[in-house]
């Protein structure tokens, strides 16, 4: 039985593209723009930027159905959350992101049985919409709704080892907390500045190829100053 649980972000990670990205480019009112220009130059938090962005959406639930049925996700996802389950890794979403959206595109897939830690959507009228906040921290270093850092230490405490697989500035923080990062896009970049354990990856079947030298311990022992090349995992 392995001690690892492996948490896994799901906007641009699990799904191919960033689900709140695209709910925002189809049924946000004007103005959505100037909050992620701000969030990106660091003038405020992803909770901010959020529950001001999900304020400006104008969808009926039927709408962001619809829309989220024609949502993908990788191709190779099964297999890893296959092999994970033999291998008695427990897997938990951990997102920034919309938890109905995230819930609905999992139940779409067959994988509502993952646990999601994420924000909260809330209907509050025929077309209107908001974010809560159920898992937000005051001490979060990145302000973000979600505060991932929480959520890994509370798994530490409980004498499990981390694996945290990611793309994008919400994972910055917990990879520090994690024992190994499986890092894609922005997250990559990070971890080399960090000099964070990890390995790159492009996607889910280089995730699935990485996990059987987790599971044997070939991977932690990996320098933290340098990335762990797949191929070398793979073949070690």
């Amino acid at each position: 039985m392995s001690d690892w649980t492996l948490l896994c972000d799901f906007d641009g990670t699990i799904s191919v593209e960033d689900t709140t990205d695209t709910l925002l480019e189809r049924f946000g009112q004007p103005g959505w723009e100037k909050f992620e220009d701000d969030w990106k130059a660091g003038r405020i938090g992803s909770r901010e930027c959020m529950a001001a962005q999900v304020a400006l959406l104008d969808m009926s639930r039927a709408e962001l159905d619809t829309h989220l049925t024609e949502r993908a996700i990788d191709v190779s996802f099964a297999a890893f959350v296959a092999y994970a389950k033999a291998n008695a890794m427990p897997i938990e979403i951990l997102s920034d992101g919309l938890d109905y959206a995230i819930h609905f595109i999992l139940q779409h897939y067959g994988f509502d049985h993952l646990p999601v830690t994420a924000n909260r959507l809330e209907q509050i009228g025929d077309r209107r919409w908001r974010l809560g906040f159920p898992n937000s921290s005051a001490t979060c270093r990145a302000a973000s709704g979600t505060c991932k850092c929480a959520v890994a230490g509370t798994i530490r405490e409980k004498h499990a080892r981390v694996l945290m697989i990611g793309d994008g500035a919400s994972d910055f923080c917990v990879a520090e907390a994690a024992d190994f990062v499986f890092a894609k896009g922005k997250l990559i970049a990070h971890c080399v500045a960090k000099n964070i354990a990890h390995a790159p990856i492009e996607n889910f079947a280089d995730a699935l190829a990485l996990l059987p030298a987790l599971v044997s311990g070939k991977l932690v022992g990996a320098s933290h100053a340098a990335a762990v090349p797949l191929s070398s995992a793979i073949s070690a």
